[in-house]
């Protein structure tokens, strides 16, 4: 059993010395073996493409996430034959394969309930999933699919619902079948959870187990956190807390209303962390009371990466918000303290907390050229084959040496030739040697990191680090011009707290040169610093590129965003055929859902357009009352506006005739939800307008959804483009 979680830092679980108590994860630890020097590559996808192929993401095409891919190899995001995953080997070698949570390395614009399905899990060795497509996804309203097909949650919300604990009853349920239908055979469960991801949701009896623990701040949470670790010998005794990045205030220096909201932010992070523990538990307990059950290996890592500092330096109510380009503020969330963790919101905490997060490390996650971004904590227990217990190792290690590790344990030859393609070398090194003796000399020499222009290059010993620009910051380029590096010895400093570049300029170089080696070995180049440019690639494909008609039948759901016709801050009419009498009323068509988005919709026996920009601004047009019979719906909104949220006017058409109007002042420029979709006569998941509950499907007939653009989607492009214009000249040099 692989399990993984999500955006999780160094110094924050329990079992790593953090302020949350994890006793599952330490209870996993005391019947095994726990490692401090293990690393990710600093972001989600390409850290899942290396730990399921047991070669660097650069090889699978994941030098970062499917959604900011370009045509080069190492980042186009296609998962190729040459790099068969863990499950298609031991699937191939007798054994069941399924996984739960979340995904997020099928290429984006093949997440669509069509396909095509060859990099979905099932395409990919797996003969079960459940789970989500994407980054992230919401813990109350998620977007699951059971194999390749969507499917709702068994629960709402108010009976209950959260998403991890879905997932983990229906593993047990799934692992117990197996089991019991045919026990002698093996099985290989890969539990990645969304949870630590934001948004950041957990049952309110799990964040008030936290109330008033974290209103010291984070500069004390970082101290308090290395003493544990030094005390638990996580870390050396000699470890040093590196410096608060100018970038970050001190706790001190904020206002009280500051202190109140950022203290409640990480009360909600920490239940929602303890909550994950504990079901996580309950698939461990599960697996280890079956017969035999000793004799499964539980690799548990603790975060893909680490902690995430997308929410901004105040944290958001809205993390879809600030990934657009919007920040919130104190106040506004401040009015809501209380409700964060639960279903209304898609909250992430402040920024300077992923830096205490990684403690006692720099910097987090999207940060690969430091610790803070790429040391995560991991667990290996294996009672039948493993006879050290409660013992911690401290070999280096990377996310790609799990593949040959499984392989080892389990007796399997890693193929040249899988399903008639020849294989690329696996490029990780087992871990088994470090199972029988603590302190065997590491195996893993040499390894490379790079994301988004940060560099780093691990080499016996020492590191050489190319910091580029602060994570925060999801625009614009810094460019490779001025590149500063710093050289550590993490031999003697864990912490990379002491830069030695001026003092060892010979070294310095010597690893810049062996980045180069491995960076053309691995399909690093050429590099590229941008973010949101990215995410705009014209070039990218797409099922809906090119195209300005779109036609959709009754029936049609859980259409991603990606997939759905993009109305962004252009002219475009949607034109709905429909029978109607006066009592039906539901959606005819939604797109997004609590975070933003539009919904069509009749209510009362009137067309309302709704438009949800962010959840800080609702937009209302609503109709005369409808006639019965065929009709003909029209909604036709005018762009009008130039600037990067300014919107337009909408007017409401019923058989030709103009039956309601009203102005949009503002318009979401690119995306309203990394985790809903568009439905064709209901609104899955979160609504867009709280006025009524999902599905509210519509209650008469449906003929036929049109879309019709009539301008060219240039809003958002235009203004990042012209505003970064010379940065992105000289990324590109």
């Amino acid at each position: 059993m692989l399990i993984l979680l999500d955006d999780t830092g160094f110094g924050q679980a329990g079992i790593m010395g953090g302020p949350i108590p994890t006793p599952n994860m330490n209870q996993l630890a005391a019947d095994g073996l726990t490692y401090t020097r293990f690393h990710t590559t600093g972001i989600c996808s390409p850290t899942r493409a290396a730990l399921l192929t047991g070669r660097n993401h650069h090889q699978v095409g994941f030098g970062t996430i499917s959604e900011l891919s370009t045509g080069y190899p190492g980042y186009n995001s296609i998962w190729g034959k040459d790099v068969g995953t863990i499950a298609e080997v031991l699937k191939q070698n007798g054994y069941s394969t399924a996984a739960w949570g979340k995904w997020h390395n099928t290429p984006d614009w093949e997440t669509n309930p069509i396909g095509p399905f060859t990099q979905w899990p099932t395409g990919l060795g797996f003969e079960y999933f459940y789970g989500f497509q994407g980054g992230e996804t919401h813990q109350y309203y998620p977007q699951l699919f059971k194999n390749t097909s969507p499917v709702e949650p068994p629960k709402s919300p108010e009976d209950g619902y959260h998403l991890t604990e879905d997932l983990t009853d229906d593993a047990i349920k799934w692992i117990r079948q197996q089991k019991s239908i045919n026990p002698d055979k093996p099985y290989f469960a890969y539990f990645a959870t969304g949870a630590m991801h934001a948004p950041l949701h957990a049952p309110k009896e799990w964040i008030e187990k936290f109330k008033g623990q974290f209103d010291e701040g984070w500069d004390a949470m970082r101290e308090h956190t290395l003493a544990r670790q030094k005390k638990l010998g996580i870390v050396p005794q000699n470890t040093k807390l590196t410096a608060r990045p100018d970038a970050i205030p001190a706790w001190n220096s904020l206002s009280a209303d500051e202190k109140k909201l950022f203290a409640r932010q990480m009360e909600v992070f920490a239940g929602f962390l303890a909550h994950t523990d504990y079901w996580t538990g309950k698939l461990i307990k599960a697996v280890r009371d079956l017969p035999g059950g000793d004799n499964t290996m539980i690799i548990y890592i603790i975060g893909d990466n680490g902690s995430s500092a997308e929410g901004s330096m105040s944290g958001t109510l809205n993390n879809m918000m600030t990934q657009n380009g919007f920040p919130d503020n104190v106040e506004r969330q401040l009015k809501v303290m209380d409700e964060l963790g639960g279903p209304k919101h898609e909250n992430h905490f402040a920024v300077p907390w992923s830096w205490a997060g990684s403690t006692p490390f720099q910097w987090m996650k999207r940060v690969p050229s430091h610790f803070g971004g790429t040391r995560n904590g991991m667990i290996i227990s294996w009672p039948a084959g493993i006879k050290s217990k409660n013992e911690i190792r401290t070999q280096f290690h990377h996310v790609i040496d799990i593949a040959p590790t499984i392989y080892s344990a389990s007796g399997i030859t890693f193929p040249t030739e899988l399903n008639g393609v020849k294989q690329t070398p696996i490029a990780g090194v087992p871990m088994n040697y470090t199972f029988i003796n603590a302190s065997a000399t590491g195996t893993r020499t040499t390894q490379y990191f790079e994301t988004g222009g940060h560099r780093a290059i691990y080499n016996n010993g020492w590191v050489a680090a190319s910091f580029h620009g602060i994570p925060w910051q999801l625009s614009g380029s810094v460019g490779f011009k001025n590149n500063v590096w710093e050289l550590y010895n993490i031999d003697d400093d864990f912490s990379e707290s002491i830069d030695l570049a001026k003092k060892n300029p010979k070294k310095l170089d010597e690893l810049k040169n062996v980045f180069d080696q491995e960076a053309k070995k691995y399909n690093v180049y050429p590099l590229d610093d941008r973010f949101v440019e990215r995410a705009i690639n014209p070039n990218r494909p797409s099922v809906v590129k090119g195209k300005n008609q779109f036609t959709y039948l009754a029936g049609t759901e859980r259409i991603p965003e990606g997939s759905a016709p993009p109305v962004y801050a252009r002219t475009h009419t949607i034109t709905a055929k429909i029978n109607h009498s006066e009592k039906n009323e539901g959606v005819i068509v939604a797109n997004g859902g609590g975070s933003a988005g539009y919904s069509l919709y009749i209510k009362e026996n009137k067309l309302v357009y709704f438009y949800n920009f962010f959840h800080l601004n609702h937009y209302t047009i609503t109709s005369t009352p409808l006639p019965e019979g065929n009709l003909k719906i029209e909604m036709i909104y005018t762009q009008e506006s130039k600037e990067l949220e300014g919107g337009g006017s909408t007017k409401l058409f019923v058989n030709g005739k103009e039956v309601g109007s009203g102005k949009v002042d503002k318009v979401v420029p690119s995306r309203y939800s990394a985790t809903e979709t568009m439905d064709i006569g209901k609104d899955l998941g979160s609504t867009v307008n709280e006025a009524y509950k999902t599905p509210f499907a519509y209650t008469g007939e449906i003929q036929t959804v049109e879309f019709d653009l009539k301008q060219k989607y240039i809003s958002f492009f235009r203004y990042f483009f012209f505003k970064n214009l010379s940065l992105l000249a000289e990324s590109l040099k």
